[in-house]
């Protein structure tokens, strides 16, 4: 590192600190010609994935878009932030870990509709009708008896009913 007062390359490190949510090193240092003290930071240049859509254009990875599909689809639903910011987080890691420097839009989505599936399925569902452009009442009516099949009791518990008992279905 070079020192900013005498443009000198020797310096040294006297104290590391982690801070931020530990994504970022602060270094304090000093330099060996002129005993000036400096602090740098330091933290992980992670480059995410270009998008490629469905029409072939490609698109820089946009937290901002992801953030709002998830926004969207649990928009008046039960959902705290910190978990949607953790799904969010999820599908960004997904991202990165595939190593690819292209990512197609639709595997994206599927990633995003697997979180939805495990914070809530009226959410699931409004993701999913607008991803796979549902025409009619059929595709949400498959959409549903799919998403019954898959979800996790555990998890199913913890969320609204999205329909309601089957007793109040039948009639007399």
């Amino acid at each position: 590192m070079r020192c900013p007062f005498c443009g000198s390359v020797d310096t040294r490190v006297v104290d590391s600190r982690l801070v931020g949510d530990s994504d970022q090193v602060r270094r304090r240092r000093e330099c060996t010609e002129c005993e000036e003290r400096f602090t740098t930071y330091e933290s992980a240049e992670l480059n995410l994935p270009r998008i490629v859509k469905s029409r072939g254009n490609r698109e820089p990875f946009s937290d901002a878009k992801l953030q709002a599909g998830f926004q969207k689809s649990l928009e008046k639903r039960p959902v705290s932030v910190e978990l949607i910011d953790a799904a969010v987080a999820r599908v960004k890691h997904c991202c990165l870990v595939a190593g690819e420097r292209e990512i197609d839009a639709r595997r994206v989505g599927e990633w995003v509709m697997e979180e939805l599936k495990q914070l809530d399925e009226v959410a699931y569902i409004r993701f999913a009708s607008v991803y796979r452009q549902f025409e009619d009442a059929a595709a949400f009516r498959d959409a549903i008896e799919t998403l019954e099949r898959s979800v996790d009791p555990k998890n199913s518990a913890s969320q609204l009913s999205l329909l309601p008992p089957n007793d109040s279905l039948k009639k007399d």
